[in-house]
């Protein structure tokens, strides 16, 4: 039976419109945005008319049984547990949240209500990153010794966007949050953190108030390490040099390297071979459905489908509530790195809000 879904925020939200129409798991019940001109360019794109301004609406829709929020980051705390209390299924994107001082009325309001959260980290959902996945989880490069993951992009673009210059916007949290979550995929329990971050003169010039260009280094509870590393607003090399986001495991007996918009999967395995996959034009199709893959709509549909599989089997969809709330932590660890200069604990960003490690899983 298809869930019955209800989508806030039709901005980014318009992937998951395509993805809910094109999906066998969902009906699309009603659309919400505060602006009533997005919702009507919505209906007019998609011939789907049920909109409404007033997420109230939604909630008091008993109908409604899957909520999907796409909002302004600082709104998403309200927006869920709004959400929980009126008995809905929630998916909320990344960043799940951006005050941990909400997290634990979240896990408490969750625990209470019994309906699933998870966290639209849409890249764990696109086809170079699924291969990498099952390749590893199938063994064929043995232990994990060490990841690299990066996220840079010419997004000088974006800086024509209002609210992209204002003192709330940071690349940390908008991009770099990506590479952050492959990183937490494979190496869920980091310890501590130490990075660097800088305002480069084209950000600068652009009126941009918080870094663009970062690098940082992890350490697990386990002693192994990890790199992430983010630059958004200068050139990129062409796409066969470069990716703009791309994810590398070097492990025991082999590694791999997946590369995001590319549609590229390269994995020298135990024998020593270099096996190299691109995925073609229905791939392409599938995942980017609008002008110049400003939207990958196939990932939204890859994880709301992966997600009604798991309220119908009472399943636990991953990135859940704790694990976004973990990522969340690690990201404002990495911020105090950026502001001290310093290395920082998690444990201690957590302590600040009462949260404990072995609760969320890190």
């Amino acid at each position: 039976m298809k869930l019955k879904l209800g989508i806030l925020g039709l901005g980014e939200g318009r992937s998951t419109i395509s993805a809910a129409l094109a999906s066998n798991a969902y009906e699309l019940k009603m659309m919400c945005d505060a602006n009533e001109e997005t919702c009507k360019a919505r209906a007019k794109e998609f011939d789907f008319h049920q909109y409404t301004t007033s997420y109230q609406q939604m909630l008091d829709d008993n109908e409604i049984e899957v909520i999907a929020i796409y909002t302004p980051d600082h709104l998403h705390a309200e927006h869920i547990k709004q959400a929980l209390l009126h008995g809905k299924h929630v998916v909320c994107t990344k960043p799940f949240i951006d005050d941990l001082a909400q997290a634990q009325e979240l896990i408490e309001i969750s625990n209470r209500s019994g309906k699933k959260v998870f966290v639209g980290q849409s890249s764990r959902f696109f086809e170079p990153a699924k291969r990498q996945r099952k390749d590893y989880e199938d063994g064929l490069i043995g232990e994990l010794i060490t990841i690299e993951a990066q996220y840079h992009a010419d997004h000088r673009w974006f800086l024509a966007k209002g609210w992209s210059l204002k003192q709330s916007f940071k690349w940390l949290y908008g991009g770099l949050s990506h590479p952050v979550d492959f990183i937490r995929w494979y190496l869920p329990n980091i310890e501590e953190v130490m990075g660097y971050g800088m305002l480069s003169s084209n950000g600068a010039t652009a009126g941009l108030k918080n870094h663009d260009t970062m690098h940082f280094i992890f350490k697990a509870t386990d002693g192994r390490i990890a790199r992430v590393s983010g630059a958004y607003t200068g050139p990129t090399q062409p796409a066969y040099r470069d990716s703009g986001m791309s994810t590398i495991l070097r492990c025991t007996e082999g590694a791999s390297q997946a590369d995001y918009h590319e549609l590229r999967y390269a994995v020298t395995d135990k024998t020593g071979e270099e096996k190299i996959v691109v995925w073609g034009d229905s791939a392409l199709k599938h995942y980017f459905r609008f002008e110049g893959q400003s939207h990958h709509a196939g990932e939204y549909q890859n994880y709301l489908e992966y997600f009604a599989e798991s309220i119908h089997n009472d399943t636990v969809a991953y990135p859940d509530l704790k694990e976004g709330i973990g990522t969340v932590a690690l990201l404002q660890a990495m911020d105090r790195c950026l502001e001290t200069g310093l290395p920082v604990k998690i444990a201690d960003i957590l302590n600040e809000f009462g949260l404990k490690k072995e609760e969320l899983g890190m």
